[in-house]
């Protein structure tokens, strides 16, 4: 088995605001894309780790940390790691800019018979 990077624009660098969560679309997965107030774009999964999920997209963004928005729980966006007390991990995703485009990439299993 082999992996494959998919990169999918997902809208011009103005459309995501600085700390507010945008749901996007990419391949067939639900992202929810944060940019930082120093600018940085991050994706993660838009579920929740939590046992009982939710979205992530309506959290609160603090430096390049998440809090979800139904459970508190506080994420680190570059690894997607629940911080102590809590415990869990979202995916999260590479985010590049092509000109004024941002591109999510996803590694994709390529099954080889």
């Amino acid at each position: 088995m082999d992996s494959v990077k998919q990169e999918y624009a997902v809208g011009p660098v103005q459309s995501f605001l600085p700390q507010i969560g945008r749901v996007v679309t990419a391949g067939n997965l639900e992202l929810a894309i944060f940019r930082t107030s120093d600018g940085a774009f991050y994706a993660v999964e838009n579920s929740s780790p939590h046992p009982k999920g939710g979205p992530l997209a309506e959290g609160i963004v603090s430096g390049h940390y998440l809090y979800d928005p139904l459970y508190d729980w506080k994420i680190d966006l570059r690894s997607g790691e629940v911080q102590a007390p809590d415990h869990g991990t979202v995916a999260t995703f590479p985010v590049s800019l092509d000109g004024d485009i941002v591109k999510v990439s996803l590694q994709q299993a390529v099954f080889q018979s």
